[in-house]
């Protein structure tokens, strides 16, 4: 084999190696779970909260339950839809989600 052909197979090897080491460090850093919960109320506002801080509390019990004391959440996206439209008052189911990652 000529000198060329060998060092294209230990560049092609490096780059074997290098990339199996990248993709398995990420095992060692952080594991995240998506959590999500729906809220179904009056208004608009207070199940818009109400999704936010519900989320909050089932993530810390299921964090506790499986026995994690640091974790961390990105930021909560809700979305809501009108389930019912009537006159006096509109009813809305409101979901948020999250990654909590620890």
């Amino acid at each position: 084999m000529g000198l060329y052909r060998k060092f294209l197979i230990a560049a092609a090897l490096l780059f074997a190696v290098s990339a199996t080491l990248t993709i398995n460090s990420g095992d060692a850093e952080a594991r995240c779970k998506k959590f999500g919960f729906t809220v179904n109320d009056y208004g608009k506002k207070g199940p818009t909260e109400d999704a936010k801080r519900l989320l909050d509390k089932h993530i810390a019990e299921w964090m506790a339950k499986n026995n994690i004391k640091n974790y961390r959440t990105k930021p909560k996206t809700v979305s809501c839809k009108l389930f019912i439209d009537v006159i006096l008052f509109d009813e809305y189911t409101c979901r948020a989600d999250t990654l909590a990652c620890w």
